[in-house]
């Protein structure tokens, strides 16, 4: 858990986290990514998503049509889009000068994937900010 102490801004299953870390270890050397849904600051569903970049190995672009699913399933259920992921194959969990560049500053959460360690990040408008995290039964 990381952020500011007491403060818990995500919750997410031991389940999502293995599997966000088994996605990253399956793309690599290249990025792999996906949507978040959920609700109330508690992820409750990954949608794998294609990484449609280019170079792959080093950026990431979320397949539009599964950005469109996903906004669409988030509509006519319970869950929200509450934010997206996507793995650094070289690096660590924090965001690249890329990825700064690509936000958005709607304060979705990103959760990235580094040598096995999941980080969550909000996009603000001021950058993206450190979050903590618990770890919940689900």
């Amino acid at each position: 858990m990381s952020g500011r102490v007491g403060v818990v801004d995500v919750a997410v299953t031991e389940t999502i986290l293995t599997r966000l870390r088994d996605e990253a270890a399956r793309a690599h050397p290249d990025e792999t990514c996906g949507i978040f849904l959920g609700r109330d600051g508690q992820i409750t569903q990954v949608c794998t998503a294609a990484n449609v970049h280019p170079t792959p190995a080093t950026r990431f672009e979320i397949d539009p049509q599964a950005l469109v699913d996903a906004w669409r399933a988030a509509r006519v259920g319970e869950a929200h889009v509450i934010g997206y992921y996507h793995s650094h194959p070289v690096g660590e969990a924090v965001p690249s000068a890329a990825d700064r560049a690509m936000a958005s500053g709607d304060g979705l959460v990103w959760a990235i994937v580094a040598q096995g360690e999941v980080r969550f990040w909000r996009d603000g408008a001021a950058g993206f900010e450190a979050l903590s995290y618990s770890v919940v039964d689900g």
